[in-house]
């Protein structure tokens, strides 16, 4: 079963750019632009969420392969640093691939590589549809 192409919908409207996409390692990159501020003027959380989501979501799909589908059960991310412009880099790679489940991190750095955010997600593994 091939994994559905990744960069359209939701991933275009937020700008990510893949730059590497393995089951072991997945590396996304996107401009922080007024459009995806809180009004406050920095990066709305809820973008560093679905990051945290998109990358472990793409990984963990190829690393199941044609063995099934997963799907997020729980996205816990946390917002380190406030970022107003600039181009941010999220690297996830897998904790933890069960048969069952699998749990990833994805840290989040600015353009100077500090720690801007840093999730975690846990994804169900599916079995293929009959």
């Amino acid at each position: 079963m091939d994994m559905p192409d990744p960069t359209g919908g939701f991933v275009e409207l937020l700008g990510l750019k893949i730059d590497e996409a393995t089951g072991d390692r997945v590396v996304i990159r996107w401009q922080v632009r007024p459009e995806l501020h809180q009004p406050f003027g920095i990066q709305h959380g809820g973008v560093y969420c679905s990051v945290v989501e998109t990358a472990a979501s793409v990984g963990a799909s190829l690393w199941l392969a044609d063995r099934g589908t997963v799907v997020g059960v729980s996205n816990q991310t946390d917002f380190l640093r406030a970022v107003r412009d600039g181009e941010l880099t999220a690297v996830g790679t897998p904790i933890h691939r069960g048969r069952s489940q699998q749990l990833w991190q994805v840290e989040i750095t600015d353009d100077a590589e500090r720690l801007v955010a840093r999730g975690q997600v846990r994804l169900q593994n599916l079995a293929p549809a009959a």
